[in-house]
């Protein structure tokens, strides 16, 4: 299950999941593992076994007195390392660590993390920490009341919706299964009547999707929320408004830009905490994973963790 590098000092613990990109992370990780020796980090490491494992094997890690716990695998091993590291506060026990080797990539474009593995490898050795925002939502799940941080973007309606369905396209191997997800889903996919209340300002409105971000990206690269910043102690927030379906394919390339925020159908706020009711069933999403569904709301907690990080970019 786990094993120790070279070097002395303090030690990392990291945390890989061997399922992330269809199985690639397992191939990867031999290499992964020999670039870390290579730059005399000492750590140990483990592997996760099922959904929701990271979670636990981060909680032991802090509890053992690792100092850092690094997330080897996607955005959603990213998300349940930071649930273990955090405490119920919200607050980091331990700096975060990052070698993305999935799919989306949405929390190191927002982080300024290296998508390339060595000169991530390279950034553990470095050490140099940013502290960030995490968001923190409570949702509702198989009628319970539940709580979940996220450190890049939760989304309500037709985001989440696609998101499921891309989970689903990559336990059967499909090799782009986001746009395969969006294609499917837009397809039959109907706006939301949603109540929500911003920092006390309350609206209603019909919805296609409602995000609510702690950094700029989601969906594989869209600059969803270009103006976020993850050290600004705010959460930005993105509705888009019920729109034409061919309108909206139109305009779709101008997600990945960042400009679809000057659309008249898009409405931007900045808020420190934010609730959203819905009468109709509407899934949540937290940094990519389908979590539950609403009513949700959420708060943002400043400066909550220490991420190992290239930069000061939101």
């Amino acid at each position: 299950m786990g094993g120790t590098g070279a070097g002395v000092g303090p030690h990392m613990k990291v945390i890989i999941n061997p399922t992330a990109r269809g199985g690639t992370t397992a191939r990867q990780w031999p290499l992964i593992y020999e670039l870390l020796r290579r730059h005399g980090i000492p750590f140990d490491h483990v592997f996760t076994e099922r959904t929701g494992h990271a979670i636990e094997l981060a909680k032991e890690a802090t509890e053992a007195g690792y100092e850092v716990v690094v997330a080897v695998g996607g955005d959603g091993t990213v998300n349940e390392v930071v649930n273990g590291i955090v405490d119920e506060y919200g607050r980091g026990k331990a700096t975060l660590g990052i070698i993305c080797t999935g799919t989306g990539r949405d929390c190191i474009r927002s982080l300024d993390i290296p998508n390339d593995i060595g000169k991530a490898c390279k950034l553990l050795s470095d050490r140099n920490c940013t502290n960030v925002d995490i968001g923190c939502s409570e949702y509702m799940n198989d009628g319970a009341k539940n709580r979940r941080y996220y450190i890049n973007t939760a989304a309500l309606g037709f985001a989440a919706s696609v998101a499921e369905r891309t989970n689903h396209l990559k336990k059967v191997g499909k090799t782009i299964p986001y746009l395969l997800a969006f294609g499917s889903v837009f397809a039959v996919y109907k706006a939301k009547n949603m109540a929500f209340d911003i920092d006390g300002l309350t609206r209603q409105d019909r919805l296609l999707l409602i995000t609510i971000n702690n950094g700029r990206y989601f969906g594989g690269g869209m600059k969803i929320a270009p103006g976020a910043d993850t050290r600004d102690g705010f959460l930005d927030i993105i509705t888009v408004q019920d729109v034409n379906k061919l309108r909206l394919l139109y305009n779709f390339p101008k997600l990945y830009r960042g400009t679809h925020v000057s659309h008249p159908k898009v409405g931007i706020y900045k808020a420190k905490c934010i609730n959203v009711q819905t009468p109709q069933r509407t899934l949540l999403q937290l940094d990519g994973e389908v979590v539950g569904e609403a009513p949700a709301s959420f708060s943002i907690v400043p400066s909550a963790l220490k991420v190992i990080s290239g930069g000061l970019h939101g």
